[in-house]
């Protein structure tokens, strides 16, 4: 039979996952900031968009691949 946790352990589990979810949170602002910086960057550039604003633009698809907001939960979704 599983023990309850004490106090203590509740608080520290607590703060972990607020940790965790304050962490994805900033991830994801900071790939707003990235996308903010890329649409100055298309809108300054024009028509030279596409080759001035690349570094911009891998960055960014990297960030939003990668930094999503995740819970602290995993829930499985594959299906057998």
């Amino acid at each position: 039979m599983a023990t309850t946790p004490s106090m203590e352990e509740y608080r520290q589990k607590l703060k972990s996952q607020d940790e965790h979810i304050r962490e994805s949170w900033i991830k994801a602002m900071e790939a707003r900031l990235v996308r903010e910086e890329l649409q100055k960057c298309y809108r300054g550039e024009g028509v030279n968009h596409l080759q001035n604003c690349k570094v911009l633009a891998e960055k960014y698809a990297g960030m939003i691949r990668d930094n999503k907001v995740q819970g602290y939960k995993v829930i499985d979704t594959e299906m057998p």
